[in-house]
Protein backbone atom coordinates (compact mmCIF):
# COMPACT_ATOMS: atom_id res chain seq x y z
CA UNK A 1 0.00 0.00 0.00
CA UNK A 2 2.63 2.48 0.73
CA UNK A 3 4.85 1.74 -2.51
CA UNK A 4 0.89 2.36 -4.72
CA UNK A 5 0.78 5.81 -2.26
CA UNK A 6 4.15 6.90 -3.58
CA UNK A 7 3.77 5.48 -7.13
CA UNK A 8 0.15 7.50 -7.26
CA UNK A 9 2.46 11.04 -5.16
CA UNK A 10 4.65 10.33 -7.88
CA UNK A 11 2.30 10.44 -10.89
CA UNK A 12 0.46 13.50 -9.75
CA UNK A 13 3.58 15.80 -9.00
CA UNK A 14 4.79 14.64 -12.80
CA UNK A 15 1.46 15.25 -14.31
CA UNK A 16 1.35 18.81 -12.11
CA UNK A 17 5.23 19.44 -13.65
CA UNK A 18 3.78 17.95 -17.45
CA UNK A 19 1.26 21.02 -16.92
CA UNK A 20 2.93 23.78 -15.58
CA UNK A 21 5.53 23.58 -18.77
CA UNK A 22 2.68 23.09 -21.20
CA UNK A 23 1.26 26.29 -20.19
CA UNK A 24 5.02 28.06 -20.14
CA UNK A 25 5.06 27.14 -23.61
CA UNK A 26 1.42 28.09 -24.67
CA UNK A 27 2.18 31.50 -23.19
CA UNK A 28 5.25 31.65 -24.92
CA UNK A 29 3.75 31.08 -28.12
CA UNK A 30 0.66 33.47 -27.64
CA UNK A 31 3.47 36.18 -26.53
CA UNK A 32 5.16 35.77 -29.92
CA UNK A 33 1.91 35.53 -31.69
CA UNK A 34 0.91 39.07 -30.26
CA UNK A 35 4.06 40.86 -31.04
CA UNK A 36 4.17 39.49 -34.38
CA UNK A 37 0.89 40.96 -35.63
CA UNK A 38 1.57 44.65 -34.18
CA UNK A 39 3.52 46.82 -36.34
CA UNK A 40 5.58 49.90 -34.69
CA UNK A 41 3.44 52.73 -36.22
CA UNK A 42 0.44 51.26 -33.63
CA UNK A 43 2.67 51.71 -30.83
CA UNK A 44 3.90 55.00 -31.91
CA UNK A 45 7.51 53.97 -32.77
CA UNK A 46 9.30 54.04 -35.65
CA UNK A 47 9.11 51.47 -38.54
CA UNK A 48 13.38 52.13 -39.46
CA UNK A 49 14.69 50.77 -42.69
CA UNK A 50 15.39 47.05 -41.49
CA UNK A 51 13.19 45.17 -39.99
CA UNK A 52 13.30 41.33 -40.26
CA UNK A 53 11.22 40.71 -37.63
CA UNK A 54 7.23 40.89 -38.00
CA UNK A 55 5.68 43.34 -36.32
CA UNK A 56 7.61 44.55 -33.04
CA UNK A 57 10.69 43.70 -31.80
CA UNK A 58 11.40 41.80 -28.20
CA UNK A 59 13.23 44.64 -27.10
CA UNK A 60 10.37 47.15 -28.12
CA UNK A 61 7.90 45.08 -26.21
CA UNK A 62 10.26 45.23 -23.16
CA UNK A 63 10.67 49.00 -23.58
CA UNK A 64 6.96 49.74 -23.73
CA UNK A 65 6.20 47.12 -20.63
CA UNK A 66 8.92 48.92 -18.79
CA UNK A 67 10.79 45.23 -17.95
CA UNK A 68 14.38 43.75 -19.08
CA UNK A 69 14.75 42.85 -22.64
CA UNK A 70 16.71 39.66 -20.89
CA UNK A 71 13.72 38.76 -18.71
CA UNK A 72 11.15 39.60 -21.61
CA UNK A 73 13.28 37.29 -23.80
CA UNK A 74 13.48 33.99 -21.65
CA UNK A 75 9.42 34.98 -21.35
CA UNK A 76 9.27 34.01 -25.16
CA UNK A 77 11.75 31.22 -24.46
CA UNK A 78 9.25 30.02 -21.88
CA UNK A 79 12.12 29.71 -19.08
CA UNK A 80 10.71 28.68 -15.57
CA UNK A 81 10.02 32.27 -14.38
CA UNK A 82 7.90 34.16 -12.21
CA UNK A 83 5.66 36.41 -13.92
CA UNK A 84 3.68 39.10 -11.62
CA UNK A 85 0.19 40.44 -12.10
CA UNK A 86 1.78 44.08 -12.79
CA UNK A 87 3.70 42.94 -15.50
CA UNK A 88 1.23 40.61 -16.96
CA UNK A 89 -0.82 43.85 -17.22
CA UNK A 90 1.80 45.86 -18.98
CA UNK A 91 2.52 43.75 -21.34
CA UNK A 92 -1.06 43.56 -22.10
CA UNK A 93 -1.38 47.75 -22.61
CA UNK A 94 1.61 46.83 -24.52
CA UNK A 95 0.43 44.10 -26.64
CA UNK A 96 -3.25 45.84 -27.25
CA UNK A 97 -4.34 42.69 -26.07
CA UNK A 98 -8.92 42.86 -25.99
CA UNK A 99 -10.53 41.60 -23.10
CA UNK A 100 -10.76 37.99 -24.17
CA UNK A 101 -7.15 38.33 -25.00
CA UNK A 102 -6.61 39.00 -21.76
CA UNK A 103 -8.22 37.21 -19.68
CA UNK A 104 -6.36 34.11 -21.69
CA UNK A 105 -2.71 35.81 -21.28
CA UNK A 106 -3.32 36.01 -17.04
CA UNK A 107 -5.33 32.40 -17.53
CA UNK A 108 -2.17 30.62 -19.05
CA UNK A 109 0.07 32.41 -16.38
CA UNK A 110 -1.93 31.17 -13.75
CA UNK A 111 -2.16 35.16 -12.33
CA UNK A 112 -5.35 37.04 -11.20
CA UNK A 113 -6.17 39.57 -13.05
CA UNK A 114 -5.41 43.04 -10.68
CA UNK A 115 -8.27 45.34 -12.74
CA UNK A 116 -11.62 44.19 -12.20
CA UNK A 117 -13.86 43.74 -15.27
CA UNK A 118 -16.78 45.46 -15.27
CA UNK A 119 -18.51 42.09 -17.26
CA UNK A 120 -18.79 39.73 -14.77
CA UNK A 121 -19.93 35.99 -16.37
CA UNK A 122 -22.21 35.43 -13.80
CA UNK A 123 -24.18 38.53 -14.74
CA UNK A 124 -26.40 36.86 -17.55
CA UNK A 125 -29.26 38.67 -20.04
CA UNK A 126 -31.78 37.45 -17.54
CA UNK A 127 -30.26 39.16 -14.73
CA UNK A 128 -29.93 42.13 -16.50
CA UNK A 129 -33.58 41.63 -17.48
CA UNK A 130 -34.37 41.10 -13.96
CA UNK A 131 -32.42 44.56 -12.21
CA UNK A 132 -34.98 46.34 -15.10
CA UNK A 133 -37.91 44.81 -13.84
CA UNK A 134 -37.10 45.58 -10.12
CA UNK A 135 -37.39 49.44 -10.68
CA UNK A 136 -38.24 51.27 -9.17
CA UNK A 137 -36.79 49.31 -6.21
CA UNK A 138 -33.13 49.99 -6.46
CA UNK A 139 -31.27 46.76 -7.15
CA UNK A 140 -27.47 46.21 -8.17
CA UNK A 141 -25.16 43.32 -8.30
CA UNK A 142 -21.85 43.26 -6.52
CA UNK A 143 -19.21 40.62 -6.23
CA UNK A 144 -17.46 40.14 -2.49
CA UNK A 145 -15.31 43.00 -3.16
CA UNK A 146 -18.15 45.89 -3.39
CA UNK A 147 -17.56 46.09 -7.03
CA UNK A 148 -20.64 47.42 -8.68
CA UNK A 149 -20.54 44.90 -11.86
CA UNK A 150 -24.85 46.11 -13.06
CA UNK A 151 -27.51 48.25 -11.75
CA UNK A 152 -30.75 49.57 -12.59
CA UNK A 153 -31.79 53.22 -12.97
CA UNK A 154 -32.67 53.77 -9.45
CA UNK A 155 -29.96 52.97 -7.92
CA UNK A 156 -28.08 54.34 -10.52
CA UNK A 157 -29.61 57.68 -9.04
CA UNK A 158 -30.14 56.69 -5.45
CA UNK A 159 -26.73 57.83 -4.05
CA UNK A 160 -25.32 59.79 -6.52
CA UNK A 161 -24.67 59.72 -10.80
CA UNK A 162 -23.84 56.34 -11.20
CA UNK A 163 -23.27 56.61 -14.87
CA UNK A 164 -21.10 59.75 -14.31
CA UNK A 165 -18.48 58.04 -12.21
CA UNK A 166 -15.87 55.78 -14.37
CA UNK A 167 -16.16 51.97 -14.39
CA UNK A 168 -13.26 51.67 -12.46
CA UNK A 169 -14.33 53.52 -9.45
CA UNK A 170 -17.85 51.48 -9.34
CA UNK A 171 -16.79 50.16 -6.09
CA UNK A 172 -18.83 50.70 -2.64
CA UNK A 173 -16.16 51.19 -0.69
CA UNK A 174 -14.44 53.38 -2.92
CA UNK A 175 -17.48 55.78 -3.44
CA UNK A 176 -17.98 55.47 0.51
CA UNK A 177 -15.19 56.52 1.73
CA UNK A 178 -13.76 59.48 -1.50
CA UNK A 179 -17.33 60.81 -3.47
CA UNK A 180 -18.92 63.64 -2.07
CA UNK A 181 -22.37 62.86 -3.42
CA UNK A 182 -22.27 59.70 -2.20
CA UNK A 183 -20.89 60.01 1.27
CA UNK A 184 -23.51 63.14 2.22
CA UNK A 185 -26.50 60.71 0.51
CA UNK A 186 -25.90 58.48 3.66
CA UNK A 187 -27.25 59.34 7.09
CA UNK A 188 -25.16 57.41 9.23
CA UNK A 189 -21.93 57.58 7.56
CA UNK A 190 -19.53 56.35 10.17
CA UNK A 191 -21.68 53.32 11.04
CA UNK A 192 -22.00 52.45 7.53
CA UNK A 193 -18.55 52.70 6.94
CA UNK A 194 -17.21 50.86 9.73
CA UNK A 195 -19.47 47.79 8.94
CA UNK A 196 -18.83 48.13 5.07
CA UNK A 197 -15.10 47.68 6.39
CA UNK A 198 -15.86 44.87 8.76
CA UNK A 199 -17.56 43.29 5.90
CA UNK A 200 -14.88 43.54 3.70
CA UNK A 201 -12.10 42.21 6.02
CA UNK A 202 -14.69 39.23 6.65
CA UNK A 203 -14.60 38.47 3.41
CA UNK A 204 -11.23 39.12 2.31
CA UNK A 205 -9.94 36.17 4.45
CA UNK A 206 -10.61 33.65 1.42
CA UNK A 207 -8.75 36.26 -1.18
CA UNK A 208 -5.50 37.63 0.58
CA UNK A 209 -2.96 36.75 -1.99
CA UNK A 210 -5.23 38.13 -4.83
CA UNK A 211 -3.91 41.36 -6.07
CA UNK A 212 -7.09 42.41 -6.81
CA UNK A 213 -7.94 42.67 -3.27
CA UNK A 214 -4.41 43.93 -1.99
CA UNK A 215 -4.75 47.14 -4.79
CA UNK A 216 -7.43 47.78 -3.42
CA UNK A 217 -6.75 47.67 0.18
CA UNK A 218 -3.86 49.65 -0.89
CA UNK A 219 -6.12 52.45 -2.26
CA UNK A 220 -8.29 52.97 0.28
CA UNK A 221 -5.56 53.14 2.80
CA UNK A 222 -3.29 55.84 0.30
CA UNK A 223 -6.75 58.42 0.33
CA UNK A 224 -8.57 57.82 3.21
CA UNK A 225 -7.08 58.58 6.70
CA UNK A 226 -10.97 57.68 7.88
CA UNK A 227 -10.27 54.07 6.40
CA UNK A 228 -7.03 53.73 8.00
CA UNK A 229 -8.23 54.23 11.25
CA UNK A 230 -11.54 51.99 10.86
CA UNK A 231 -9.21 49.02 9.30
CA UNK A 232 -7.12 49.43 11.76
CA UNK A 233 -9.93 48.44 14.33
CA UNK A 234 -9.22 44.89 13.07
CA UNK A 235 -13.71 44.56 13.09
CA UNK A 236 -14.96 41.45 11.23
CA UNK A 237 -18.91 41.51 10.54
CA UNK A 238 -21.07 38.80 8.71
CA UNK A 239 -23.16 39.70 6.15
CA UNK A 240 -26.65 40.63 6.52
CA UNK A 241 -29.38 43.41 5.73
CA UNK A 242 -30.82 46.21 7.81
CA UNK A 243 -33.07 49.40 7.22
CA UNK A 244 -30.44 52.49 5.95
CA UNK A 245 -31.69 55.93 5.31
CA UNK A 246 -30.58 57.69 2.97
CA UNK A 247 -31.10 61.55 1.75
CA UNK A 248 -31.19 61.56 -1.80
CA UNK A 249 -31.03 64.97 -3.60
CA UNK A 250 -34.34 65.09 -6.03
CA UNK A 251 -36.61 63.47 -3.99
CA UNK A 252 -35.80 63.53 -0.12
CA UNK A 253 -35.09 61.60 2.76
CA UNK A 254 -35.67 57.66 1.97
CA UNK A 255 -36.15 54.43 4.54
CA UNK A 256 -35.05 51.51 2.55
CA UNK A 257 -34.65 47.60 3.89
CA UNK A 258 -31.39 46.53 2.27
CA UNK A 259 -31.26 42.36 1.27
CA UNK A 260 -28.85 40.36 -0.34
CA UNK A 261 -29.78 37.84 -2.68
CA UNK A 262 -26.90 35.40 -3.14
CA UNK A 263 -26.18 34.31 -6.57
CA UNK A 264 -23.57 31.79 -5.47
CA UNK A 265 -21.21 30.85 -2.34
CA UNK A 266 -22.06 33.56 0.39
CA UNK A 267 -18.90 35.63 0.37
CA UNK A 268 -19.21 35.69 -3.73
CA UNK A 269 -21.60 37.70 -6.03
CA UNK A 270 -24.85 38.81 -4.85
CA UNK A 271 -27.93 40.71 -5.95
CA UNK A 272 -28.61 43.77 -3.67
CA UNK A 273 -31.56 45.33 -3.11
CA UNK A 274 -33.43 48.25 -1.39
CA UNK A 275 -36.99 47.94 -1.00
CA UNK A 276 -38.74 50.83 0.36
CA UNK A 277 -39.77 50.45 4.38
CA UNK A 278 -42.57 52.57 4.11
CA UNK A 279 -45.29 54.12 2.05
CA UNK A 280 -43.32 57.84 1.84
CA UNK A 281 -40.55 55.86 0.81
CA UNK A 282 -42.07 53.72 -2.09
CA UNK A 283 -44.17 56.79 -3.58
CA UNK A 284 -40.41 58.98 -3.40
CA UNK A 285 -38.87 55.66 -5.26
CA UNK A 286 -41.14 56.39 -8.15
CA UNK A 287 -40.70 60.12 -8.06
CA UNK A 288 -36.88 59.24 -8.54
CA UNK A 289 -37.44 56.51 -11.62
CA UNK A 290 -39.81 58.71 -13.38
CA UNK A 291 -37.24 61.77 -13.32
CA UNK A 292 -35.02 59.18 -14.31
CA UNK A 293 -36.96 57.87 -17.39
CA UNK A 294 -37.73 61.85 -18.00
CA UNK A 295 -34.33 62.71 -18.13
CA UNK A 296 -34.01 59.60 -20.82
Amino acid sequence: MTTMASELSQVREEAEVSEHEVRRHELADFLRSRRERITPEQVGLPRGRRRRTPGLRREEVAQLSAVGVTWYTWLEQARDIQVSPQVLDALARALLLDRSERTHLFSLAGAVDPTPDADCPSITPALRDMLRQLDPIPACIQNSRYDILAYNRTYGRLLCDLDAVTPEDRNCMILSYTNPDWRSAVVDLPEMNRVMAAKFRGAMAEHLAEPAWKALLGRLEAVSPEFREIWARHEVVGPGGRTKLFRNTHVGLLRLDHTDLWLGPSTGPRMVTYAPADEESRERLRRLHALELAEM
